[in-house]
């Protein structure tokens, strides 16, 4: 009996070990080897809440509905253009229904997608703007685009014009991996050293 129970000892002790770092990593996300920890995520839903109006509460009770990070913009987005609370967005959207569909269910249409770049990008931009490219502007509300082109251009928009920031920067540090709050966390802290430095001037 005693050399049976050990097995089990340490099953629990290894799980238990498991846990309490899964938990830690929950806190904090580990991006194409740079980390950002909660300071950083909730920095995320300070500036997602200043460009589209709403309290940060609220971000972060979309968040707490399983919305992942780089996804919650696109739902205030919708929620702004289609006059309808977000969470109207997040229940179609834990239905099953993919952003585009959401999209075109009240005719907010590809067009509104696009932002207007010196250059023409690459992945993972490159797919949806040659999409544009192919067609004439006249027929662009007839693209179809995938989950991931829609959280791509809408948080361009967002990190671009929150932050007056190049939207050709903000695709390179995205062409590398890196999620939107870590590049987010980036493009703030840039920001405010840019700031300081002219104040020192």
């Amino acid at each position: 009996m005693v050399n049976k129970m050990k097995p089990n000892a340490s099953y629990i002790i290894v799980l238990f070990v498991f846990t309490f770092l899964s938990s830690i990593f929950s806190q904090t996300q580990v991006d194409a080897g740079i980390s950002i920890g909660p300071e950083g995520l909730r920095g995320f839903y300070l500036s997602v809440g200043e460009y589209y109006r709403v309290p940060e509460r609220e971000v972060i009770v979309i968040r707490e509905r399983n919305i992942p990070d780089d996804e919650l913009p696109v739902v205030f987005f919708l929620s702004a253009r289609a006059g309808v609370e977000p969470r109207v967005i997040v229940d179609l959207r834990l239905g099953g229904m993919s952003w585009y569909d959401i999209s075109i269910r009240y005719k907010i249409y590809p067009d509104v997608y696009y932002i207007p770049l010196p250059v023409s990008p690459g992945p993972p931009y490159g797919k949806a703007y040659g999409y544009y490219k192919k067609k004439p502007k006249k027929e662009w509300k007839k693209i179809r685009l995938s989950d991931s082109d829609i959280v791509n251009l809408v948080n361009l928009r967002f990190i671009s014009e929150h932050y007056s920031y190049p939207p050709e920067k903000v695709i390179k540090m995205r062409s590398k991996g890196s999620h939107f709050t870590v590049i987010n966390d980036n493009v703030k802290k840039g920001n405010k050293k840019s700031k300081g430095k002219n104040k020192k001037k």
